[in-house]
């Protein structure tokens, strides 16, 4: 395999294509033989597999420059092409859900998959082509209006991800002037983010009616595959975080009020975590992803392997710059089983969390890729898929003294309770959403008051020191996934507390690392609660999983901030 930047791209030939995923389904409803049978599956797999490597190539590249036209047309090239293999794709998993050797299938395969399939074929139908389309076009003007934005500060240019380094600094005034900075960034593209959103959600409802459902709620929670539990449970779940974490939450952040000095946090005060200002990490992008490799070495053989692989193809970007795509995430390259790293570093300790959180979503890939017989079942749904990148967060403690020297402990327990304080904003994130499509008829006045209600409920402690874009509830159009990704966040939520989980175990003398691997190897073979079952992770549905989880990390924070000093 070649790096990253010398890997060809091809814009496939959609014909060839078509003819392809034809002529191996006549071969697959011809088969008298599951193994004649599955060599016609494998053979639908590896076409997709390829197209599908191209245009991850293809994004890839888009997302490092924005404004590389050609990538920009290649991007539209898939959003348009891909839904137009809809209906021939649907008529594929069809032949595939009625094979007489459908049982053989669920063995080497999993049952989940046939689960996946069966709802892929409620979720297809031609009268949603257009507008599927349409949905792909406007998030790709949602990242170009959010890569753009840039202001000068402090003598340098910077976009969202730039201010924020400036917002952990030990000077009250700098953070202050960063925050505004932020605000004002974000305010003087709402217009145009409102605009997005709005068209976002009418589409969304319009893909949703056409299938049939009630509402896109409906709709989402069967296209994110999830199929062991609904709305209902995810609300009480909410109400269980509102239960356990909230408070301690509050407990947490009035604690970092009395280190600060201050009667009360505003929001530029929350990601200070000391007075004499918070862990950064010692290096370069190089020299950190260096420190990186020798991490994973030390490990364990498995992400040894995982990471000298990724550096010798140089398999990541992690530099910030000028119309980079905000963010940061994991993909993979079916055809190379090779996953690749994006972000965006901005010299705070949220670079490490990348080269651990990331990373960890991207040792997954790599680990069941080489374990599983197709690309499709490598990665589970995404409450299971944040475990493998939240867990690697947390594992990584032990090997952190290279990256903060002697500011390793204050990095550990400012992480660990960054962990927990971010539960109730993922959750407010999620009840945002639901708030809106019970609402489809709402706009940018309603979506504000949404937010500024909610996140009143969840975060009491949150302050915009009298911003007035912010105090109106103008916070919710910051994060990406509301755009990009609906009713992902709850998800990271949810994988949270698997994570603790697995961290308890660790911390109790069990054998964390075999329960980690056997998460990582199943990939989507099971459904969510089975998956968990079988590595030994409680449902954090239940509240009294929350309960037990939140008394863990009110301890373990406890413990750590006694190495403070």
């Amino acid at each position: 395999m070649e790096k990253f930047r010398d890997i060809p791209y091809k814009r496939p030939d959609i014909k060839k294509v078509k003819r392809e995923l034809i002529e191996n389904m006549k071969r697959f409803k011809a088969a008298s033989s599951f193994e004649e049978a599955d060599a016609a599956f494998l053979g639908f797999q590896r076409v997709l597999e390829n197209m599908t490597t191209q245009g991850t190539i293809a994004s890839i590249r888009n997302t490092m420059n924005v404004k590389d036209e050609f990538y920009d047309a290649e991007m539209k090239f898939f959003n348009r092409e891909s839904q137009k293999l809809m209906m021939l794709l649907k008529k594929v998993m069809k032949a595939v859900l009625s094979s007489p050797f459908r049982k053989q299938f669920e063995e080497k395969y999993g049952s989940h998959m046939f689960k996946s399939l069966e709802s892929e074929q409620k979720l297809i139908k031609p009268s949603v082509i257009l507008p599927s389309i349409k949905e792909s076009m406007l998030t790709t003007e949602y990242s170009k209006t959010a890569a753009s934005c840039s202001v000068e500060f402090m003598g340098e240019k910077c976009n969202f991800y730039g201010l924020l380094k400036h917002m952990q600094s030990a000077d009250r005034s700098e953070r202050k002037a960063a925050f505004d900075a932020w605000a004002k960034l974000y305010e003087g593209v709402s217009g145009k983010l409102e605009e997005e959103y709005g068209k976002l959600v009418k589409l969304r409802c319009t893909i949703a009616k056409r299938l049939g459902f009630k509402s896109y709620i409906d709709y989402v929670y069967v296209a994110r595959e999830r199929f062991d539990y609904g709305a209902k449970q995810v609300a009480a779940f909410r109400e269980s975080v509102l239960k356990y974490i909230t408070p301690l939450c509050d407990k947490l952040f009035r604690e970092q009020a009395e280190r600060l000095g201050l009667e009360r946090l505003e929001w530029y005060d929350e990601d200070l975590v000391f007075p004499d200002g918070n862990a950064t990490p010692i290096g370069t992008p190089e020299e950190l992803t260096e420190k990186a490799r020798l991490m994973y070495e030390e490990m364990s053989p498995e992400t040894g392997e995982f990471f000298n692989f990724m550096t010798e193809h140089e398999l990541f970007d992690f530099v910030t710059r000028e119309n980079k795509h905000l963010g940061g995430y994991m993909t993979m390259l079916p055809d190379y089983k090779a996953p690749f790293i994006f972000s965006n570093f901005n010299g705070t300790s949220a670079d490490i969390d990348v080269l651990t959180h990331e990373a960890g979503h991207a040792f997954q890939g790599y680990y069941a890729s080489r374990r599983l017989p197709i690309m499709q079942i490598t990665g589970s749904t995404s409450e299971i898929n944040e475990i493998h990148s939240m867990s690697m967060e947390l594992f990584a403690y032990p090997y952190m003294e290279r990256f903060f020297g002697d500011k390793t402990d204050k990095y550990r327990y400012a992480h660990f309770t960054d962990a927990i304080k971010d539960i109730p904003y993922l959750v407010c994130v999620d009840e945002f959403q639901h708030r809106v499509f019970e609402n489809p008829g709402s706009g940018p006045a309603e979506w504000r008051g949404f937010w500024r209600e909610i996140e009143k409920k969840y975060m009491p402690w949150r302050n915009y020191d009298g911003n007035e874009f912010l105090e109106s509830g103008g916070f919710w159009m910051q994060k990406q996934h509301i755009f990009l990704y609906p009713f992902y966040y709850i998800d990271y939520a949810m994988a949270g507390l698997g994570a603790f989980s697995l961290y308890r175990k660790q911390l109790e003398g069990g054998d964390a690392w075999g329960s980690y691997l056997k998460l990582c190897g199943m990939g989507g073979m099971y459904g969510y609660f089975e998956t968990l079952e079988r590595a030994g992770i409680p449902k954090p549905l239940d509240p009294e999983t929350v309960k037990e989880l939140a008394a863990f990390a009110e301890a373990q924070a406890e413990a750590l901030k006694k190495k403070l000093g």
